[in-house]
């Protein structure tokens, strides 16, 4: 494989997942580590990515709040906000995590609805302070903040968890499989976000459809524990069919 396809395909990852592993790298590009350390070297020189231990993470993927940075497929996740917003009733509890798709949700949430908004993520903290009314309530569930993600993780924070029994989370997905379930790349993030859907009455998952079908380590839940999906797609699309036929509500 020639280094300007192998430099496409860790750009593709890091773009879609935000994050990549030398390991996955390597096995996936059939390459020794060395190969894959030169190419994120190169590619970081070249401020395409930001080389970090183990591996690589996309240049804004600390600067969720940065409204002035360019979000991968920004307009697909914009229709994704859209048609999450229809699925919030007056006077929810929210439990809402990080991610892309969730913040630009956040910025289109409706007025006069007395929401009561609880996130791990401190981009997301952020976010709903500057767009909800003064009618609704934010509150930040600590822990041990993740460096890379910004998202509390560890005991305290699920313990946190095990107290509320929210109305609806809506879950940063970065990979989805029917027969895999919801997965994350990282032990930690995965458990912070099981303990979310366990908090939960309905669990809605907005992710753009290139994510599906995909998996990593470490599972959050069963793919049937999401009650709601929510894509880009038209809901009759074929892409969509399997995910359909297995009973999950599609938007």
């Amino acid at each position: 494989m020639k280094k300007k396809e192998r430099h496409q395909i860790i750009l593709n990852e890091i773009h879609l997942h935000n994050r990549v592993l030398l390991t996955d790298l390597t096995r996936s590009l059939n390459v020794s580590r060395d190969t894959v350390r030169r190419d994120l070297k190169e590619l970081d020189k070249l401020k395409q990515l930001k080389r970090v231990h183990g591996g690589a993470v996309s240049n804004g993927f600390n600067l969720h709040t940065d409204h002035s940075r360019e979000v991968y497929e920004h307009t697909s996740k914009a229709i994704i906000a859209k048609k999450a917003i229809s699925l919030l009733n007056n006077g929810d509890v929210v439990l809402i995590s990080g991610g892309s798709t969730n913040l630009e949700f956040a910025k289109l949430l409706p007025r006069k609805m007395n929401l009561t908004f609880f996130t791990p993520s401190l981009p997301m903290a952020v976010e709903l302070l500057n767009n909800v009314s003064k009618s609704d309530e934010v509150h930040l569930i600590g822990g041990k903040l993740a460096r890379g993600s910004q998202l509390s993780t560890g005991g305290s924070s699920i313990n946190f968890l095990s107290e509320i029994n929210a109305d609806i989370c809506f879950l940063g997905t970065g990979y989805l499989d029917l027969e895999k379930g919801i997965t994350e790349l990282d032990w930690e993030i995965a458990q912070m976000k099981s303990a979310m859907v366990n908090a939960s009455k309905k669990l809605i998952s907005l992710t753009i459809s290139k994510k599906l079908n995909t998996a990593n380590r470490f599972k959050v839940c069963n793919a049937l524990a999401v009650h709601s999906l929510v894509t880009e797609l038209d809901p009759a699309n074929k892409k969509l069919k399997k995910y359909q036929k297995a009973g999950i509500d599609l938007l």
